[in-house]
């Protein structure tokens, strides 16, 4: 894994970089930056282990794991050849009213997975499809069992749910909104969990913050009419504004709140199953279970797009009889070549222990960043597992946060392509308060944490002074 790689020949030192910024249309991207003349699209053509390489050669630590995503690591050969045995095995047939041995064997391994009696997989393409899944999947079910008028969807503030019209109503980023209005009614949102900016009465109480934040979601049920809310949609740890974990008790009394109100309660583990927090599923480590588990990302490491809903016998029980049907699916639902790279990745996950690696070393890798917190740019280090946030701020003591110009010129102008030229890909987001996003590939450790560590203290320091 230490081989040097050598650049792309093609002539000219912006070839491709020339043709993604003149066809390629790029998600999530200011493309503007591009055309300024200052502008370079980077072009990563190679992955090794916890390291990318672009076309000119150089190398960069995958601080992100391509997008929470590459758990196992790049150029995993296995992965790949087990994906090339099913495309000449069986490259594509659906799953509707039919079957694979693929999809079987994959449906089967999530479900033992999985906690308590979730044991049904509607397999999707990706993360947003299986929170559309989800919803769509509680709207019917109520319907079905004689409670027609529930419907509407809770979620958290600052949270991320995906792109579709359904899961971006769910999200709770006003500005990944705003342009795509009118989406659909009836999503409804209260606090998210970020103890850092608790009130002020909670700031020294965890455990009474999380009870807090727990209630507002009864609140916001009694409000709404528990007659109307069929679902609480929320990531055991919240990934859009920092890196949220649960506070102590608040996923059991969200679960309780639940039950109480009969409102399904789906974990969105897009980001954070497999592995990221150093179990298959985030909610087994949490010691809840919920109704409704939504994934993605690490199930396939990122080597084929594969999602799933994964949901208990009970939603599944109306489908059991007469003529109810769930109409509704994806031509990519259960992929055999996805699901081969799945089935792949997960053997990978046993036999190295890649679960038990996490929880082995996630206090180091929190140590490590927490040694960040003598710069004065920065004011909390947060997360779980291999998934952390690290927030900026222009005050520690009064926790002031940057304002937006500020934002748009340290985090936009600077941090993005500074760390990326020291060598560190990762994220620098302002969805809630600004911060810089880690979630590697969960092979690495402490020499990685500590490479980590030199490039975001060099750059961080360096964006202090253009405050």
């Amino acid at each position: 894994m230490t081989s040097t790689p050598q650049p792309i020949t093609e002539p000219g030192p912006d070839v491709l970089a020339d043709k993604a910024r003149d066809h390629l249309w790029m998600p999530f991207t200011r493309h503007s930056h591009f055309y300024d003349g200052s502008g370079h699209v980077p072009v990563i053509v190679r992955g090794e282990g916890a390291y990318v390489f672009d076309d000119q050669g150089k190398r960069y630590l995958d601080g992100l794991a391509g997008l929470f995503t590459v758990q196992a690591g790049h150029g995993r050969a296995s992965i790949g050849q087990a994906m090339a045995r099913q495309a000449e095995e069986l490259a594509f047939f659906p799953i509707w009213s039919y079957a694979h041995p693929r999809a079987i064997e994959l449906a089967e391994r999530l479900a033992d997975y999985a906690p308590g009696d979730l044991n049904r997989v509607f397999f999707t393409s990706g993360g947003g499809e299986a929170v559309e899944t989800a919803w769509k999947l509680a709207k019917q079910y109520f319907k079905l069992t004689g409670q027609p008028t529930k419907h509407k969807v809770i979620s958290r503030s600052v949270a991320y749910h995906g792109t579709p019209h359904g899961a971006l109503s769910i999200t709770g980023i006003p500005d990944a909104k705003v342009d795509f209005e009118p989406l659909v009614p009836s999503a409804v949102k209260v606090p998210n969990t970020n103890f850092y900016r608790a009130p002020d009465e909670y700031q020294h109480d965890e455990k009474a913050f999380g009870r807090w934040a727990a209630e507002r979601i009864a609140e916001a049920i009694e409000f709404e009419g528990p007659n109307s809310v069929a679902a609480v949609f929320l990531e055991p740890v919240q990934n859009s504004g920092g890196c949220f974990p649960p506070p102590p008790g608040y996923l059991e009394r969200v679960r309780e709140i639940c039950d109480q109100y009969d409102v399904l309660m789906v974990a969105d583990e897009t980001i954070t199953a497999f592995g990221r927090i150093g179990d298959m599923f985030a909610m087994n480590r949490f010691g809840v279970t919920p109704d409704i588990i939504t994934c993605a990302k690490g199930m396939t490491s990122g080597y084929a797009p594969m999602g799933a809903m994964i949901a208990s016998e009970r939603l599944f029980e109306p489908f059991r009889h007469g003529t109810n049907t769930f109409l509704h699916g994806f031509t990519w639902s259960g992929h055999p070549v996805g699901a081969a790279a799945a089935l792949a990745n997960l053997d990978i996950f046993e036999s190295e222990g890649l679960n038990a690696h996490v929880r082995e070393n996630e206090s180091r890798f929190r140590q490590t960043l927490e040694k960040l917190l003598d710069l004065p740019i920065v004011g909390d280090v947060r997360g779980a597992g291999y998934f952390y946030g690290i927030e900026l701020v222009k005050d520690k003591i009064t926790r002031e946060t940057l304002s937006d110009d500020e934002a748009e010129r340290v985090l936009r102008g600077f941090l993005s392509k500074a760390l990326f030229d020291a060598g560190l890909y990762c994220r620098a987001d302002d969805r809630g308060d600004p911060v810089v996003q880690l979630a590697p590939p969960l092979i690495i450790g402490q020499p990685e944490f500590d490479e980590i560590e030199q490039i975001l203290r060099s750059v961080l320091s360096e964006a202090w002074t253009l405050l």
